[in-house]
């Protein structure tokens, strides 16, 4: 089964074929450490930890940068609100981000900081100097000259000049009003490093551009941000990106975020509806806000309202409550025994939702889609496997639950305690998945049987169809 992504780059459908396989770079922008993490910037962090957990199961190697911007104005203006240290404020923030990240079950590989790079940033910006794309203003800030790049504009749309308005200082020294900077020169009390044009720090666009070529290598895979980073930051970081480093695409796909909204207003600073992860997460609980993160559509916009966190809350303890009870009720099994018609149909809805499960996470990661199949085997678990008194019943819906939940991060450690492998014989349970193949095959249902044989091969089982009967052996190769 193909998987087909949204490209906002040229805004169509795409299949997924990464530059190497299976190996795909993913990076996204994480925050501006100046306040506390907001359950706006939550979407989009568990939006692409979906994302990137699918493409494992998949079989994917998985390789996910998210920087950290620790030097930037908003730190600095705080700092000095404040009387503090900037590097305090930014270290404050920082551990509560990771805190964010660590509660709603999100793992990041890398996580570069800014000022850990300070000496790559100055060596990018020299090389697009040198090739002509940049220049030196007198005050010795260096400014991108967007006029030098034929491309400018493709990613958001906004191909006419008019609509390259940048929101930058020292506007009546750059060349074009639309040239965005990538060194800033000091200002008194402002914190500095040396560089060949003097005394400066980065601009916000060229930190991107250098940590992600600095882990990731020159082409990208997957580069991801939310919907309001599309212009003028994402467009930025493409145009100083293929500059320097000569090819097209650096990135291959790039995917957006949708805002979250309150009272269907955008959630920003400016209007005060701001809700934080760190007091929703008291209230409903990390894994509640989790489930409701996940159950819109990556792209579409979602609402913030207290009754679908009260809802999502009730429907996360129902899928927590359902774990646990078929772990205890798998402990509970002798080996399996011969599958009667009631277990082999309920082997089958099992292996549908499944199947369902793909088919959305497939067409550019629907988790909404995906989350409906995965409350449906909910159901069916506690409808009918839990009642069942055949331990490989049981079993393919641990199996099938542990699939869901791969990808969803919802009850992981309640599957996790399950002892199902001590309580089942290898040899059993892969005759009745054989068995429950076979009667796949008399009703035509071919394209699950062929899934089954080859999730079997996949773990080394390889299967031999004949006219009236299949065998399994345990391949070596």
């Amino acid at each position: 089964m193909m998987i087909y992504v949204r490209n906002t780059l040229g805004r169509r459908l795409e299949v997924f074929e990464p530059f190497d396989p299976p190996l795909v770079r993913m990076y996204t922008c994480g925050p501006t450490v100046y306040d506390s993490t907001h359950i706006g910037h939550a979407r989009m962090f568990t939006a692409f930890d979906a994302i990137k957990r699918y493409l494992r199961l998949r079989g994917y190697h998985v390789v996910h940068v998210q920087n950290i911007t620790d030097i930037d104005d908003k730190i600095i203006d705080r700092a000095s609100r404040e009387g503090r240290d900037w590097r305090e404020i930014a270290d404050f923030y920082t551990r509560e981000y990771l805190e964010v990240l660590s509660g709603l079950g999100i793992e990041v590989d890398y996580h570069p900081r800014v000022t850990e790079h300070i000496g790559e940033i100055i060596e990018f910006i020299e090389k697009l100097v040198e090739r002509g794309y940049a220049y030196v203003a007198p005050s010795g800030s260096v400014y991108y000259d967007v006029d030098t790049y034929p491309f400018y504009g493709e990613l958001s749309g906004r191909l006419e000049r008019e609509q390259w308005g940048q929101e930058e200082q020292f506007a009546s020294e750059k060349r074009h009003p639309y040239d965005f900077a990538l060194w800033k020169a000091s200002k008194p009390g402002e914190p500095w490093w040396e560089s060949p044009w003097g005394r400066g720090r980065p601009g916000w666009h060229i930190e991107c551009s250098v940590m992600s070529t600095r882990f990731l290598g020159p082409k990208i895979d997957i580069h991801g941000g939310g919907t309001d980073l599309i212009f003028p930051h994402h467009e930025n970081e493409k145009a100083q990106s293929e500059a320097a480093l000569g090819l097209r695409p650096w990135v291959k796909y790039w995917l957006h975020v949708g805002y979250l909204t309150v009272g269907g207003e955008k959630m920003s600073k400016s209007l005060g509806n701001i809700i934080l992860v760190k007091e929703a997460a008291k209230r409903w609980g990390y894994r509640a806000l989790r489930l409701w993160l996940l159950s819109a559509h990556y792209r579409s916009q979602i609402n913030f309202s207290e009754e679908a966190l009260d809802t999502a809350r009730r429907l996360y303890e129902r899928l927590s409550k359902t774990a646990q009870a078929l772990r205890r009720h798998l402990s509970s099994l002798g080996p399996a025994h011969s599958a009667s018609k009631r277990d082999l149909e309920i082997i089958a809805r099992i292996h549908s939702e499944l199947a369902g499960f793909h088919s959305e996470m497939s067409m550019d990661f629907n988790t909404a889609g995906a989350l409906r199949h995965l409350l449906n085997l909910s159901s069916i678990i506690n409808e009918d496997v839990l009642s069942s008194d055949n331990s490989a019943v049981a079993l393919e819906a641990f199996k099938a639950l542990s699939e869901f939940d791969s990808v969803f991060g919802l009850v992981e450690e309640e599957l996790r305690e399950a002892r199902w492998e001590e309580a089942v014989p290898v040899d059993a349970l892969v005759d009745l998945i054989i068995e429950v193949r076979s009667e796949l095959r008399k009703r035509r249902l071919y394209e699950l049987s062929d899934r089954i044989r080859e999730r079997l091969l996949r773990l080394g089982i390889k299967v031999l169809d004949y006219r009236d009967h299949s065998e399994w052996y345990v391949s070596r190769e």
